[in-house]
Parts: C-alpha cells; structure tokens; sequence
C-alpha cells in the first residue's frame, strides 16, 4: 500500500524529476545489482567527479579492515583532536578532547556526516589525516578504483579528491560483500544524543520501499550526490547519483533509478567489473556556480531544505514524515573501554579522557508530539548483528 501511494504522489508531478524514462540522464548515474554485479543503466560512469561526503564511505571501508585486522576494535576510543574539531559543518561540535567509542563515532559519521567525527576517525585508525588518505588510496587501488583519489577522511573539497560513479560502484559493493555486520548502520533513521535527535540525511530510509542505504553527499562543486540502495524480494539495487540540484531532487533521482531497475532484468547485462572506460575520464566537473551561486544559503546544505528551515512541513513526496514512531540509535561521548587505536600507540600513544557529553545543539530537534524510540545505549554502543548467510 505504502509502495503504491508512494508511486501516485511520484507521478503527480509534485517536484519535476531529472531522470525520466526515456529521457536521457542528466548527470553521472549507475544501477546495479548488488548480487551479481550486473548493471541496469550507467551514463557518464567514468566522469570525474568531486565525491563529497561519500568520501566516508571509503573511510568506514578503511576502518571496518582495520577492525578485522585486529588494529583498533569497536569500543576504542576515539579523540577529538583540535585539528578534527575545527572541520566545518556537517558535524557534531564536540569539543577537543572529547573522546567516544570507534562504533559511535562511524554511526555519526555515516548518518549525520558529521566532518568532525571523519576526521577524528581518520586521525585516529590512521596516525594522522595524510596516513589515513594514504590508506584509502592504497584501498582504492586494490579494488580497481582507478579513476579515484583521496586527501582527506570526510570529503570536504579539495581538487585532488575525485572519483566516479562507477568506482563508488566498486566500493558499494566492497562494503556491503565483505562487512555485512554493518549493513544496519546505513539504514539508521536517526540518532539520539541526549535528548535531541538527528535525522538521517538519505530521504529514503523509512520513505521508500525497501530502502536500506547508504550514503549522501555535498559540497558546492560537486552537488547534490547519493547512493541509495534498496532490497524487495531478495533482490538488492544500488543507484549512484552524482551531481544532483538539490537533496530533494537527488531522492527522487534515486527512487526513480531504483524504481526501473526493479521493473528490469538483469539478464546479459555488463557488470561493474567488466564495464570498459568510455569518455571523459580526465576533466572534472565543477558545480560550485550552479549550485552555491544561484541557491539561497539554506539550500546549499547536505540537510534537506525542510530541516534547513527548521520546518516540519514536506516539500516532495520524499520528505513525508514516517508512518512509524523513528527508531533512534543512541549515541554519544564516554563508554571507549578498548584498546587506544595501533596507529596512536605506535606514534606513542596519547590521553584518552573520558569525558560527559557537553552541551550542543543538532540540525534537527526531536519529532513533535512523538517519543522516538531509542535503541541501545550510548555509552555502550551496540554490537552490529551480521547478516545470515
């Protein structure tokens, strides 16, 4: 039923949509499936492109091998470091010093993209900012993904950090075939610190059917850019969107792509390995005038124009409030009981204090008139349940 009333308000035309069946795309995109590798529809997979925030992504991929590698473990503790709380919005405005456990620190970074916490992150599992990229590139390079490159943790813009759709293809599925114990942590649909509450960025989750993920991302030269991935019957999608107007319309794109890829076979399909470079793969693409020139301030945010606004009012069919009571997970400062991260031993360790939560204000306050509930403890954190095979 929800499906269906989904489709209806889709296809009023409420909010024009950049992807149109038979129409031609717009801007970077690929749909593939997870399973198998095969791709529904691709365009431009190979052009260059600033990642933004789905940097963090790869950040997360970096990290989840250093925790299977025995090199850090989920209750380490992670420092704000004065370097990592001067990063700019997104991010959580903890103070230098304060210190949390690696698995709340990951969940901050993944739903609230908090730049403060990817680079505390980076810092920590990887010795320091340039150690860690060095990390992910080298991870990059391992996966094939040879039209990327990294300089940074959260993907604040630099012109030496890019990647393409297809290559943020490649590391999907790294992600969700090697560590499905964390799949949950992409389909958060908010935080609870405190007494405040943070929404998930990805207009998806809990919006559109099967919504499981994964990761949204912005910052003037890029645009608006998303990978939303979604399982019904078993089958899992993925789009990658790139370079969208807006988080509203990046959504829709995604829902779109995922809503056709759903209605298509993927029979006799390329597959994200065997899909051969076409185009341009040299000249990146600069949004920075379109978007950031053009848009009022508030709409040049990775938050949704409505929680920009501070309104609880929804302007497209995405941003429906939840049919359900949002389930929050708790996180927060204080709890890190674990061994300090290798990388900091090795330069000579560091004084992890464990300190209380100080006093901040989030984007976005608790849902009127409706608890959310919260799951697990933050202090705590809560263990990811791996997948059954």
């Amino acid at each position: 039923m929800r499906h269906r009333h989904f489709l209806k308000l889709f296809s009023a035309g409420a909010i024009a949509l950049s992807v149109l069946a038979g129409s031609a795309l717009a801007n970077p995109v690929v749909v593939f499936d997870l399973n198998n590798g095969k791709i529904l529809q691709h365009q431009d997979a190979f052009k260059r492109w600033y990642p933004a925030s789905l940097s963090k992504l790869m950040t997360a991929y970096v990290t989840f091998r250093a925790i299977a590698a025995g090199e850090v473990q989920l209750d380490s503790p992670i420092k704000v470091t004065k370097h990592s709380a001067a990063e700019p919005p997104s991010k959580m405005g903890f103070k230098p010093g304060s210190v949390m456990r690696l698995d709340n620190a990951l969940k901050m970074m993944l739903v609230k993209s908090a730049n403060d916490i990817a680079m505390a992150v980076g810092e920590n599992v990887g010795g320091s900012q340039a150690a860690f990229a060095e990390r992910m590139n080298a991870e990059a390079t391992r996966l094939g993904m040879n039209g990327t490159h990294f300089v940074n943790p959260n993907g604040l813009y630099s012109p030496d950090q890019y990647t393409t759709a297809r290559d943020l293809a490649v590391l999907v599925m790294a992600i969700r075939r090697e560590f499905p114990q964390y799949a949950p942590w992409f389909s958060i649909e908010g935080l609870a610190v405190g007494k405040k509450a943070i929404a998930n960025y990805n207009l998806l989750i809990g919006r559109y059917p099967g919504a499981d993920g994964m990761k949204t991302g912005f910052v003037c030269p890029s645009g608006f850019n998303m990978i939303g991935s979604a399982t019904r019957n078993g089958r899992t999608l993925v789009a990658v969107v790139l370079g969208e107007k807006s988080a509203i319309t990046r959504a829709e794109a995604a829902a779109k792509l995922l809503d056709q890829g759903f209605d298509t076979p993927a029979v006799g399909s390329a597959t994200i390995a065997t899909l051969a470079p076409y185009g341009d793969t040299v000249s990146p693409n600069d949004m920075q005038d379109e978007i950031c020139k053009k848009k009022a301030p508030a709409e040049r945010s990775e938050a949704p124009p409505a929680a920009a606004a501070a309104k609880d009012v929804p302007k497209s069919p995405y941003q429906e409030k939840l049919d359900h009571v949002p389930t929050l997970v708790a996180v927060g400062l204080g709890g890190a009981t674990g061994p300090a991260p290798k990388a900091m031993l090795d330069q000579g360790g560091q004084e992890y204090a464990d300190v209380p939560i100080p006093s901040w204000r989030p984007d976005q306050p608790a849902p009127a008139g409706a608890g959310p509930v919260i799951a697990g403890s933050a202090a705590q954190g809560d263990q990811p349940v791996k997948a059954a095979n």
